[in-house]
């Protein structure tokens, strides 16, 4: 049986860092970074990797569709 591993691309320059997607993630894999974008604000990203499983809550709840989620089948 194939596992399925997740990772998401934020696009931080329109992330305005409402830590919406840092609350709706179930394994805790998204932060706000300590760098700002141009508008000042700090942007989510990915700071544990291969955790991820694509689950899309975090895209499900951005409110400004800054996420994207790609899921890829690894074999074992």
């Amino acid at each position: 049986m194939a596992k399925i591993k997740g990772a998401i691309v934020v696009d931080t320059e329109r992330c305005k860092g409402c830590n919406l997607c840092v609350v709706a993630c179930p394994l805790n894999v998204i932060s706000l970074s300590k760098e700002v974008n141009v508008k000042g604000y700090n942007y989510a990203k990915q700071t544990v990797e291969d955790t991820c499983n694509g689950c899309s809550s975090c895209a499900i709840v951005c409110p400004d569709g800054c996420i994207s989620v790609y899921k890829v089948k690894v074999e074992k």
